[in-house]
């Protein structure tokens, strides 16, 4: 039996034959026989990380949804929290209305025990005053950020001219007057009803060119992701996200947007582009796809989406953590 120990000790010293060290985040105290799992090779956290999406708040939020996906978002502890835009209900010039609707989201959003990157949509700029109050408050509309390899485009879909802005921002100001039945008429027949910029919105020459240069800047990077409000690449004509798709050619990419309150899933020049459902904004409740729900994103050697539906999010005692009324 001495005849083979010390070979086998020698060939244990060798270089290279290093075995591999024990996991000090696994232990236990079965020391032979069968063990009741399957391996003992846990992966290490290295390159891959987890992200997570909110989608639309407003558009007639329901009290307490965003405080209880605040709640789920701790539990699930992803590294970073992205939004795409609705943050506040907003349409409005009064600078004081708008600091208490912005310290409300803020306050609720502060509770977050991770970094969250703000993302404005038609609620949250719909007009040249809430654009300058964005401004002073949280910096630029549209901005990009990299973590690790992976790159992030924040793009502004309200990105018109400032004329063009006010005019939709007045019409769309008569369009809520019909519908609250402040104003007589048809909101289907309304000016705000027949504008595209209702629904698709628009890029503007400079943040393009913005956009152009980072991608330009940033070529060694895994994977890219846009994020945006509304769905630029549905827009028709100029003011779409044909010319930045253009500049995406090569890389690998994920879109994803919101606003219309309805989750649905497109691919697009071979690529992943995605429209969000609601984090507490209003819901067709005949519609299948209106739903509340957090989006993870992890991020190995490619993104893997997950959708959460909110209500299926529970904590020990089987509580989806939703504030009482």
């Amino acid at each position: 039996m001495k005849k083979w120990i010390l070979p086998l000790f020698l060939f244990l010293m060798l270089p290279g034959c290093k075995q591999p060290a024990p996991s000090r985040d696994f232990q236990h105290d079965i020391t032979d026989g069968a063990r009741p799992w399957t391996s003992e090779d846990f992966e290490p956290t290295e390159e891959d990380f987890t992200f997570a999406i909110i989608s639309d708040l407003n558009g007639g939020e329901r009290p307490g949804i965003y405080a209880q996906a605040v709640t789920q978002l701790n539990r699930l502890d992803p590294t970073f929290v992205l939004s795409v835009g609705d943050l506040i209900d907003g349409g409005t010039e009064d600078t004081l209305q708008l600091r208490k609707e912005w310290d409300s989201f803020d306050a609720r959003t502060s509770k977050l025990k991770m970094p969250f990157f703000y993302l404005g949509g038609n609620h949250d700029l719909t007009n040249i005053v809430m654009r300058d109050f964005w401004k002073n408050r949280y910096g630029p509309r549209y901005y990009h950020f990299r973590f690790r390899d992976v790159l992030f485009l924040m793009m502004d879909s309200e990105d018109f001219a400032k004329e063009r802005m006010m005019e939709i921002y007045h019409a769309r100001d008569t369009a809520i007057r019909i519908l609250d039945g402040d104003m007589e008429g048809e909101y289907t027949e309304s000016t705000y009803y027949q504008m595209p910029e209702r629904r698709v919105g628009n890029l503007g020459e400079k943040q393009l060119a913005y956009f152009r240069d980072v991608l330009e800047g940033n070529q060694d990077v895994r994977w890219t992701f846009i994020l945006m409000h509304k769905p630029l690449w549905m827009r028709e004509g100029t003011g779409n996200l044909a010319p930045l798709e253009e500049a995406l050619q090569g890389r690998d990419y994920t879109v994803i947007g919101g606003h219309l309150h309805t989750y649905s899933h497109r691919r697009r020049n071979g690529m992943d582009y995605l429209i969000l459902g609601t984090t507490g904004g209003s819901q067709n409740p005949e519609d299948p796809n209106s739903f509340d729900h957090i989006t993870l994103v992890h991020m190995a050697g490619h993104p893997e989406i997950t959708h959460l539906k909110m209500d299926g999010i529970l904590d020990i005692t089987g509580q989806t953590g939703k504030s009482k009324p």
